[in-house]
């Protein structure tokens, strides 16, 4: 069967079709308006605040910003913000890097509570917020620690999708829904999305649903699965950039270096959905919701297709909605994960409580599996129940201070089974209590903040290593000083604090998705650190600058290092040094030309940083290596100074838009710098361009009903990329040349 029937059967596609057309002419005639982000409140924080209002550095994206971004992961999605770059373990797993800083430091939130799936855990494992049902999305560059504890001390990344209703709706009902199909890895993806309102006594009911439907064969790629320096030869120079396509008649070359064309084993399905129901009335509202996310997806890179009949793979495995994912020639198994996730949530609010502007109280539990399939064999099952309860009161103005109270309790239960479960099972507790308030003194906005947690591992018996309890403290001190009404610079100083997960603590085996032995130390201490930042900010008419300096250093920082121990597989050690992160940001958007021929728009921006551990020389560090019932005592000498491993490469990109009565058009690139800032035991990575378009045609109907067509070009010069954040960057290139059309509506 083919992926287009399987389509056609799901049951989210037969629901498209037979929506009225009646409901697909309705629109939400706020959408056709462009989106002011810098006027959007920040849900992220407490405070009701516009991205323009707050001391901190913070993106946002909405509206038609937000339709033009989204991809396929949360990743992918922020990719193209100043200082945000993604993390990349196939097409199915991308995660947020801000400003140099992924995994546990870098927090994923829905709606200002964890994403509650277990991404940080490993970088094969992906994220369980699906952006096509985001309604904005929200990047806090810098520590975060003070609103959501130690695994925000990289940045945060909030999703807001409106699962849970606070306010009743424009319309009695109102929604959209979007079909698209793209050309690069024969995508069909549909989702579907309604609001709606009634009234119930005193107040509303107001209701939500949403549901999307994913499913993708194994995508294209521009020559080789494998890089030419992973191979044995040189690395690829700017002339060589596509040579690979000239070897397709070489079948010595095609034998030795794999797939060509086409990656094996990347194909993805993915299925999303989630109800709602609030009663709001004139002070406040509560509420409950229902949400689940499956997703299917290979491994790349685990298994070869050397030129086997691909007709006679496909369908093999058509229950995951994959293709082309057999067993390679070389009898290596392909491996592949199911992820599934339900989550049940209660959020309330209630605002003019006396001596307090406002309350609000989230609750959410989540139950999560992740299985490692290795071919048709269960290799590892990942189990996560995780509860986290949040209380955010916000005080009346005392002593000047604007601010708010906030208490934040989270529980998960973890548990790893399999003969290659790395990680042992675990129960961990985080409590955490914080205070942010601002203060205004003339034309400077003064903010400080505190948050105190304690966090405490504790990990099954029989495994290796001790329970750990942790205490944190964060403290935070910002200043604004607005120069006039257009121009404002702001300084920030932050100390914080992250304690060790319990994958860096306790780590210890083989991880056969990573094709690696990770090893953690049970005796890790807390990571501090001390930050400073330095931002403008210019908004005047057509223009608008942006930039930031900054400058962060680490006591004890912790790092996965490369041992150049091999056994059946790198091994890779959790340790700790000193580290020192320097980088800089900007971002120009210009408004130079609005006349007969439309309004002509240009954005320019780039971002850089620097990671270096403290000191010189080497240090010695005992590793007991597994193998098989025995292990082996190696010593092995880890450098004090150099570069820290997979640190995003600097990066300049730029973006024509242009506007013109119901059409819109954009081209864009941005340029990866080559990284050789590289780690002991790293390779450089080459650079690369990629080349993006957008094309949609909008109408709106005299009822004030929508229609939009759109047409968007990813990797336009199909040119092999290879992020340095990846693990499986000789192995996996991004997509190559892609093309996707589709049509949205709004009701």
């Amino acid at each position: 069967m083919t992926k287009t029937s399987l389509l056609r059967r799901s049951p989210l596609f037969l629901a498209l079709l037979a929506l009225p057309p009646a409901l697909w002419a309705q629109e939400d005639p706020r959408h056709s308006e462009p989106t002011d982000l810098d006027a959007i409140v920040v849900r992220a924080s407490p405070l009701v605040r516009t991205a323009e209002d707050l001391t901190r550095p913070v993106d946002v994206l909405a509206g038609e910003q937000l339709d033009a971004a989204k991809a396929n992961t949360l990743g992918e999605t922020v990719n193209k913000l100043p200082g945000v770059q993604s993390s990349y373990f196939g097409p199915g797993v991308g995660r947020p890097i801000i400003r140099g800083f992924d995994g546990a430091r870098v927090q994923v939130l829905s709606d200002g509570l964890g994403s509650g799936d277990v991404s940080t855990v490993s970088v094969d494992h992906a994220v369980s917020i699906e952006p096509f049902l985001a309604n904005q999305i929200e990047v806090l560059k810098g520590p975060a620690t003070l609103l959501y504890g130690s695994g925000a001390i990289g940045g945060a990344v909030n999703v807001i999708d409106g699962r849970i209703p606070e306010a009743v709706t424009d319309q009695p009902l109102e929604g959209r829904a979007e079909l698209r199909v793209g050309s690069v890895n024969d995508e069909r993806t549909g989702m579907v999305r309604l609001d709606g309102t009634a009234e119930a006594g005193s107040g509303h009911l107001v209701f939500h649903f949403d549901a999307l439907h994913r499913e993708t064969g194994d995508f294209d790629i521009p020559g080789y699965a494998e890089s030419e320096a992973a191979h044995g030869g040189e690395e690829h120079g700017e002339e060589d950039a596509h040579a690979d396509e000239e070897h397709d008649g070489n079948e010595e070359e095609h034998e030795e270096r794999g797939a060509f064309g086409v990656l094996p084993n990347s194909a993805i399905r993915t299925d999303a959905a989630g109800v709602g129901l609030s009663w709001v009335g004139e002070r406040g509202f509560v509420g409950v919701g229902h949400s689940l996310f499956s997703t299917r997806y290979g491994v790349p890179g685990h298994a070869h297709d050397e030129g086997h009949d691909e007709q006679e793979d496909e369908g093999a495995h058509e229950e995951d909605g994959r293709e082309g994912a057999g067993e390679g020639d070389h009898g290596e198994a392909p491996v592949r994960i199911v992820m599934d996730q339900r989550r049940n949530e209660l959020r309330a609010g209630l605002d003019d409580l006396g001596a307090f502007q406002s309350l609000r109280v989230k609750l959410a539990n989540t139950g999560y599996t992740h299985t490692e399939f290795e071919g048709d064999e269960v290799g590892t099952v990942f189990d996560n129940d995780s509860t986290e309860a949040r209380v955010e009161l916000v005080h009346q103005t005392l002593a000047g201070w604007n601010g708010a109270l906030g208490i934040q309790w989270s529980r998960r239960k973890f548990l790893a089974i399999g003969e290659e479960a790395f990680v042992p099972g675990s129960g961990s507790r985080d409590t955490g209590v914080f205070w942010i308030g601002e203060r205004e003194f003339g034309p400077v906005t003064a903010e400080l903040g505190a948050r105190h947690d304690r966090n405490r591992i504790d990990i099954q018996e029989g495994a290796t290593g001790p329970d750990r309890e942790f205490d944190t403290t964060s403290l935070s001190a910002a200043l604004r000083w607005d120069l006039n009404p257009d121009l404002h610079v702001s300084l920030g100083l932050d100390r914080a604090q992250r304690s060790p997960t319990a994958e860096e603590l306790y780590s210890n085996g083989f991880h056969v998705a990573t094709g690696s032995v990770e090893l953690g130390t049970p005796d890790l201490e807390v990571e501090t650190a001390n930050r400073v930042e330095l931002g403008l900010h210019w908004h005047a008419g057509p223009v608008r600058v942006s930039a930031s300096v900054y400058h962060a250093r680490f006591d004890d920082f912790v790092y996965l290092a490369d041992t150049g121990i091999d056994a059946d597989g790198p091994v890779r050690l959790w340790t700790q040094g000193d580290a020192t992160f320097e980088g800089a940001e900007g971002e120009v958007d210009w408004t130079f030309a609005d006349n007969a021929t439309g309004a002509w728009a240009l954005r320019v921006f780039g971002d850089l940083v620097r990671a270096e551990l403290d000191g010189n020389g080497t240090r010695e560090v005992a590793v007991s290596v597994p193998h098989g019932d025995h292990t082996d005592e190696q010593v092995v000498d880890l450098s004090r100074g150099g570069y820290l491993p997979r640190i995003a490469p600097s990066r300049i990109g730029g973006e024509l838009r242009w506007t013109s009565g119901a059409w819109r058009a954009s081209l864009g690139a941005v340029r990866y710098a080559r990284q050789d800032d590289v780690a002991a035991f790293e390779t450089p990575t080459p650079g690369y361009t990629l080349v993006d378009a957008h094309l949609a045609w909008h109408l709106d109907t005299p009822g004030g009903n929508a229609w939009e067509v759109f047409l968007d070009g990813s990797n336009l010069l199909d040119e092999e990329a290879r992020p340095h954040t990846s693990f499986l960057k000789d192995l996996s290139p991004l997509p190559g040349r892609g093309i996707s059309f589709g049509v949205r509506a709004f009701f």
